[in-house]
């Protein structure tokens, strides 16, 4: 038995979003660290993890070393920084990538963006992107925003 998780926007590696999102760390070493830690206290090895974009800034053995040190089966939605090849990802330890949002139990709409959804369609939208944007609601009846900073990280 596992547990299913989702989270967007974690931006390991970024010291542009500690300031641009007013992140309560001092340094990226601290703000790495905190997230793995975080992550870690809440997933086990066999969970399954969307991270719906924007996983890291690395682009080499630090984004490797990041993932391998993260519990579960993780599953790459990519956003607007993921920036490598799908090839890459997997090598890195991805067990899954997608490069457009995908639906998810038939009912939940995964993606890096928000999307348009209504009342009167048969799904809801799990998005990220927008981080502590006050625009966007964490949640409605069709939507939850679960970018790092309105999760807790």
């Amino acid at each position: 038995m596992y547990d299913t998780y989702v989270i967007a926007d974690l931006h390991f590696g970024d010291p542009n979003i500690i300031k641009f999102e007013n992140r309560p760390f001092g340094s990226v070493d601290e703000m790495n660290k905190e997230l793995i830690e975080r992550w870690n206290c809440v997933v086990d090895q066999d969970d399954k993890v969307f991270i719906l974009g924007d996983f890291s800034v690395y682009v080499d053995d630090r984004l490797q070393d990041i993932v391998e040190q993260l519990n579960g089966k993780k599953i790459l939605i990519k956003g607007n920084h993921d920036c490598l090849d799908d090839t890459a990802y997997f090598n890195m330890g991805f067990n899954c990538v997608y490069n457009y949002p995908i639906i998810y139990d038939n009912f939940f709409i995964l993606s890096h963006k928000p999307m348009y959804i209504n009342e009167s369609m048969p799904y809801a939208n799990i998005f990220g992107h927008v981080h502590s944007n006050p625009i966007y609601k964490t949640y409605t009846n069709r939507s939850a925003c679960v970018s790092a900073e309105r999760i807790g990280w």
